[in-house]
């Protein structure tokens, strides 16, 4: 002990003189910090390991986030397929053939609509996407079959390319015939997968390719026909297409032609996957912060337990600077080497990612090392390790070698330390920068703040009220055991606090989650309910209009509705056109009100999904006086128009100008025709229409009946079977939940790090209690039943404070965001509150066994 004492004087007086000479004597710090941390070190990195699994998450997916980009860069051309692409949803104008013909050095053509076929083996039937394709489109990648000769083969006669999704549903094999339309076409091949086409593409819109030679003969298209237009072009390597694009763009606007290049579609590409690693991320760095928790309690209490050291530091001549720096070393060491551990991890789950996200993705995803997500994750680690420390750590500076004699810490309030409001106001700079280089928006950073700030403060603000009510209102006529175990909640070294939060934080988080699935799962199933229809018949033209009512009814199924459709473009809104709000960047909605087609209704009187906002309902144009259209009140406010104000349409090339009369709230959850605009009865009877009929369908064997009946009657009509819809939806959901599921379990099993590091620390506090009441005759049953409630306390406070905010949170999407009601399933949440519960229970019970399994003096040895 003498020989340990004249070494450390020794070398405390190096430290001092040498602190004359240059401020700081930084060797010194470092041998210390290692010195100290030898009885520590595994205590040190239990502290840090709540922050692995965080960084393994954001390693993973900036990883997967750069290589996406390298592979959409790199498989651009392979997504779009051509050099350009010019494409419109309206017949090409005679004016503009002349350009379209002369463009590329080679060109392809394909027009794509929805339509049903007819599978001639089994009778079965299926809307998919017919892509009707001439040319050797795509000139760059593949369209990838099965025979693999068939990609080409089949441009050359009545033959077609279905979707391997089809081909395993209705059993059809290459040879097979199938129907589109009045034509019969043999199957040359299996489709395994075109241009630009993700795995939820194939389950939503199936694809058959036809030759573009046969159209005509299948009588789909037909005036009022809902078909896309597109024309691919290749161009001499040296061409710069982006410039060539832009220099045509005036006569593209003029023909209502629209365009897209490589750059454009790697753009477009980026920018869709944005929103999906911006999520990822913020789960991840939500994971993040819950380990954070766990760092900040923990290095308080191990500050506590160091008060001795330091103070002996301190009388020895060190400064409150030193004492501080010591520690901080040691937290960046063990910070580092738990970001390193993160980012080998982050990079290992790297490899799974592009697995579990391959439904989602049109490109392949190389697996490799990015050196740069390693890098961000090493650095991000650092600074939220020290970050985070830092709280607990300004409290060093306060330990004056008094401490020696007293053996405890005054902790100086916020009102008297500005070093901790300091601190405080750096953690969430942090968190507000970090979320904004993720989301890229000042508003969604915002609100995400102000979301985890709050849950923060809420479920802290709880822990302290339930502390000080357990204090005031101690209930001192329970048993010993319980007021034993109730008191723990308030004691010094108590656990409620960090508890509370991170456990709290934590099931609140899954649980929003769980209820967000559910609210989307039951905004679709809704629909399917027995008084709603579940098939939905268009394209019907009007001279088709009572035949299929007539077929419709002889199978005795009722006629829910017979819509009228008419498809239209505004070409002016409150006088100006599109170029007009082309110059001006505030009216954004506005402009894109000029953008987009209508499919617009007109009748004299509002349906039950809506509700009369503002203005006066016209269902009947009088002659001679103005056409008053309705709004949707949402899509009124986003092109900025009011009551009064005047419209111009363009009705597939007969101008009309109407006035807004009225907005209405539609419940877009209903499954029935709702529309954006209705015009009244006496307006658009003589345009040219398609027409929706909608019935319910009471069993999958009639509705094959049905469907069966109206192609083989009406080819050119297709149908949507809400049943086959909520399948699809229900598969994608599914996969959907898996993604959710598989990085929230980042949150959890964080959490569980962040349960086992508190409760672990907490025996280092409790266990001179414990020998205590040991000392004086408690039996291991009386300390570990103590033990169990105090943890059962927390734990379920914990739990319950988190579903709580859960409830609340997700009541607020379903109102304001998703618009429809909010019923939780309340047995998921309940068995989640018991395994919360029961998992911190036994998780101190586990941690507590050490106490009980030694004699009293052999534990207090071992302390001292």
């Amino acid at each position: 002990m003498k020989i340990l004492k004249s070494r450390i004087m020794s070398e405390l007086n190096d430290a001092v003189t040498g602190e004359h000479k240059s401020s700081l004597n930084f060797k010194w710090l470092l041998l210390m910090a290692w010195r100290d941390s030898r009885r520590n070190r595994s205590r040190l990195f239990l502290f840090i390991s709540s922050i692995i699994l965080g960084i393994a998450a954001l390693v993973a997916i900036y990883s997967f986030e750069y290589n996406l980009r390298n592979d959409i860069d790199s498989q651009a051309k392979s997504l779009l397929g051509a050099d350009l692409i010019i494409e419109t949803n309206k017949t090409v104008k005679e004016e503009a053939l002349p350009m379209l013909k002369s463009l590329g050095t080679e060109r392809s053509e394909e027009r794509t609509f929805a339509s049903m076929v007819y599978f001639q083996k089994n009778g079965g039937t299926r809307l998919v996407n017919v892509r009707a394709l001439s040319g050797d489109f795509p000139y760059y990648g593949d369209i990838e079959t099965t025979p693999k000769t068939a990609s080409r083969s089949f441009r050359l006669g009545k033959q077609a390319l279905v979707d391997k999704t089809l081909m395993l549903q209705y059993d059809a094999k290459p040879g097979d015939s199938i129907k589109v339309g009045e034509v019969i076409f043999e199957i040359a091949g299996v489709l395994n997968k075109a241009p630009g086409q993700t795995g939820f593409n194939a389950a939503v819109a199936p694809i058959v390719y036809i030759p573009l030679a046969y159209l005509e003969e299948t009588g789909l298209s037909q005036k009022g026909s809902r078909i896309t237009y597109n024309f691919y072009y290749k161009f001499p390597p040296e061409t710069n297409v982006n410039k060539l694009a832009k220099r045509l763009e005036p006569q593209l606007e003029k023909a209502e032609l629209d365009y897209e290049t490589i750059e454009s579609r790697k753009e477009n590409t980026g920018r869709s996957f944005e929103d999906m690693t911006e999520f990822l991320a913020l789960v991840g760095f939500i994971a993040l912060l819950l380990g954070c928790i766990g760092v900040a309690s923990a290095i308080h209490i191990y500050i506590r337990e160091k008060i001795n050291t330091i103070a002996v530091l301190r009388c020895l001549g060190a400064s409150s600077r030193q004492a501080f720096l010591i520690y901080l070393i040691q937290i960046a060491g063990i910070g580092l080497i738990g970001s390193l551990i993160g980012s080998i991890l982050g990079t290992l789950i790297q490899q799974f990612l592009p697995i579990v996200l391959k439904d989602f993705l049109p490109v392949e995803i190389a697996v490799a090392i990015s050196w740069m997500a390693v890098g961000q994750g090493l650095l991000l680690g650092l600074i939220i390790s020290i970050l985070f420390a830092l709280l607990p750590l300004v409290s060093v500076r306060n330990i004056s070698p008094l401490n020696t004699l007293r053996l405890s810490l005054e902790e100086t309030s916020l009102f008297k330390d500005p070093i901790k409001w300091l601190v405080y106001f750096i953690i969430v700079l942090f968190i507000f920068g970090f979320t904004y280089l993720q989301m890229g928006s000042l508003k969604k950073t915002v609100f995400f703040t102000a979301g985890v700030l709050a849950g923060f403060i809420t479920l802290a603000a709880l822990a302290y009220a339930m502390m000080w009510l357990a204090r005031r209102y101690f209930p001192s006529s329970w048993s010993y055991l319980w007021r034993q175990g109730f008191a723990n909640l308030f004691r010094p070294n108590n656990q409620t606090l960090i508890l509370v939060v991170s456990i709290g934080l934590g099931t609140a988080f899954i649980c929003t989650l769980f209820f967000v699935q559910g609210i989307l799962i039951n905004r679709v199933t809704r629909s399917s309910s027995k008084n709603q229809p579940n098939m939905v018949l268009f394209d019907i033209q009007s001279n088709q209009k009572q035949a299929v009512a007539d077929l419709t009814k002889s199978l005795n199924l009722p006629v829910l509705q017979e819509v009228p459709i008419v498809n239209m473009r505004m070409t002016e809104i409150k006088g100006r056109n599109a170029a007009s709000y082309k110059k001006d960047s505030v009216a954004w909605g506005a402009m894109r009100g000029l953008e987009r087609e209508y499919r617009v209704t007109y009748r004299d009187s509002l349906s039950d999904s809506e509700e009369l906002i503002d203005g006066k309902w016209i269902g009947k144009a009088e002659p001679g006086k103005p056409v008053y259209v309705s709004l949707e009140d949402g899509y009124a406010k986003r092109i900025g128009v009011k009551i009064g104000d005047e419209l111009t349409f363009n009705v597939q090339g007969a101008p009309l100008k109407a006035l807004v009369g009225s907005t209405r709230k539609v419940d877009w959850n209903r499954i029935q025709t709702n529309f954006i605009l209705i015009f009244p009865t006496g307006v658009l009877e003589d345009a040219p229409q398609f027409h929706v009929l909608l019935t319910q369908v009471p069993s999958n064997e009639l509705s094959a009946k049905y469907q069966q009946a109206v192609v083989k009657t009406f080819p050119n009509i297709s149908m949507i079977d809400l049943g086959l819809v909520l399948s699809v939806l229900d598969e994608i959901l599914d996969k959907m939940g898996f993604v959710i599921r598989f990085m929230a379990a980042f949150s959890i099993i964080t959490g569980l790090i962040v349960l086992i590091a508190s409760v672990l620390i907490s025996k280092y506090q409790r266990i001179r209690e414990s020998v205590l009441l040991r000392t004086m005759g408690a039996s291991r049953k009386q300390i570990l039943v103590i033990t169990a409630l105090e943890y059962f306390f927390l734990g379920a406070l914990a739990a319950g404070a988190g579903i709580v905010l859960a409830l609340v949170a997700s009541w607020g999407l379903a109102r304001f965001v998703f618009e429809t009601t909010f019923s939780p399933e309340l047995v998921p949440v309940l068995i989640l509150f018991l395994l919360i519960t029961s998992l911190t229970v036994l998780v101190g019970l586990f941690n507590s066994r050490g106490v009980l399994n030694r004699p009293p003096l052999e534990v207090l040895r071992s302390e001292v």
